[in-house]
């Protein structure tokens, strides 16, 4: 089995499209209702549906970047393109460099940095 789709739930298709676009994500399908995009590196695909009825934000989803100067460069970009993140690129204590984004429906995308710690930290399942 690989992993490789999210769908995450919004309240609007267009402010949504913005948003994912303006992170690179390219669109693959594009209807009122539902969008697909494909990743802005790989084949994982994220799609967005509408959802007004029983809407629940708060998922979280991650974006894992080769080193902490890409990660760091690209929030750079997304500030200066408008973005707010809810902190900045910081090194956590459970060994990862990471920054929160918060999309226009609650859903946190973590952009982070992890390296081998990622699969195998010190406190790893031996």
């Amino acid at each position: 089995m690989r992993f490789n789709h999210v769908t995450l739930a919004v309240k609007e298709i267009p402010r949504a499209r913005t948003f994912y676009t303006t992170l690179g994500f390219r669109p693959v399908v594009d209807e009122p209702h539902y969008c697909r995009f494909l990743a802005p590196v790989g084949e994982g695909t994220l799609s967005i549906e509408r959802k007004v009825e029983d809407f629940h934000s708060g998922d979280e989803i991650g974006f894992e970047f080769d080193t902490p100067a890409a990660l760091d460069a690209e929030v750079a970009r997304l500030e200066a393109a408008g973005l707010t993140f809810a902190h900045g690129p910081t090194d956590q204590t459970w060994l990862w460099r990471d920054s929160r984004l918060v999309d226009p429906d609650g859903h946190v995308l973590m952009f982070y940095y992890a390296g081998k710690n990622r699969l195998d930290p010190p406190w790893a399942v031996r």
